[in-house]
């Protein structure tokens, strides 16, 4: 499967050393704002055609899938013209910026018969899946501790009055949509929609969010997601039931987890991880694009447009 690039950033480069790793998986061509940028990025990894021009991307039939990491505000209108185009769409987290834009590319998604999958590596990792196998071993759930809290080397810069995409809310940027929905996402998976929302965010000076927490509640329990870009943590998120505790290494990427029961004993749940995470978003896609389905039965359309209503 060709897969077009749109993004020529370190995110984008992790995601094609992992994908260079799947049978399936072809560079097919890359797009860039500048030649000069897309040039450079496609030296590297050895593909010729580079694109200023998205739409002609498209239109000339090097690509049969595009994989989107540009500024988040751009997401929706470039979903839309891949998938009117023919061009199945895993689209980086968050999806879209606004319910009636996600709204409008499941619709698209239906109408064109093109899959459609937010790119949210980590409900898809091995160790993730096991998790929800094994929740159910804890007992009733009381609540859900998730948090991404990672200081910014951006943040220096904007200290210093340069101020880059990550805190441009005009990009749809910020702590929630970059660290938080990390959180969002596998709490949604695990719980569903909640009853109620409590937030609490600090405003940098641009309007972007530097930190923020909510609490969520699901009525016999609740949910506290906390995110930050102004300062760390290193603490393992967990889930807390009457019988014991499921503790997660990074919830962003959760690779290490172990069962705390109330008496004492201990069992991980940890499945081994044979590729990088981002290798398991891929595999799903193309599986799903290879059977026909418009969206995952993982990640599906649903839980996306959950998710970005909680991220308002």
């Amino acid at each position: 499967m060709k897969f077009g690039i749109i993004g020529t950033n370190w995110i984008t480069d992790r995601f094609i050393k992992a994908a260079k790793q799947h049978p399936d998986f072809q560079l097919g061509a890359i797009y860039s704002r500048t030649e000069e940028t897309g040039r450079a990025f496609a030296e590297k990894y050895g593909v010729e055609p580079v694109y200023t021009n998205m739409k002609k991307m498209f239109e000339e039939g090097n690509v049969d899938a595009v994989y989107i990491a540009s500024p988040n505000a751009f997401h929706a209108e470039q979903s839309l013209l891949a998938m009117q185009h023919g061009v199945h769409v895993l689209c980086e987290k968050p999806a879209v910026t606004t319910i009636d834009e996600m709204d409008r590319v499941i619709a698209a998604s239906k109408k064109t018969g093109m899959t459609y999958m937010e790119a949210m590596k980590s409900t898809m990792t091995p160790t993730f899946l096991r998790l929800k196998e094994q929740l159910h071993k804890i007992g009733p759930v009381r609540r859900y501790v998730f948090h991404y809290n990672q200081y910014s080397s951006r943040y220096d810069k904007y200290k210093e009055g340069i101020i880059e995409n990550a805190f441009k809310p005009e990009l749809g940027n910020g702590a929630k949509t970059d660290l938080g929905v990390y959180g969002l996402a596998p709490l949604v998976h695990l719980a569903g929609e909640p009853d109620a929302v409590l937030r609490n965010r600090y405003l940098l000076s641009t309007g972007a969010e530097g930190q923020g927490s909510m609490i969520l509640n699901y009525g016999e329990s609740e949910a506290v997601v906390m995110y930050s870009k102004i300062s760390d943590s290193y603490l393992p998120s967990e889930i807390q039931g009457e019988n014991g505790v499921i503790e997660i290494d990074k919830i962003s990427d959760p690779k290490h987890v172990l069962i705390k029961f109330r008496d004492g004993t201990t069992e991980d749940i940890s499945v081994p991880h044979e590729f990088d995470t981002m290798y398991y978003e891929l595999d799903e896609f193309i599986r799903c694009v290879h059977d026909g389905q418009v969206e995952s039965t993982i990640n599906t359309h649903e839980i996306s447009r959950q998710v970005t209503q909680l991220l308002l």
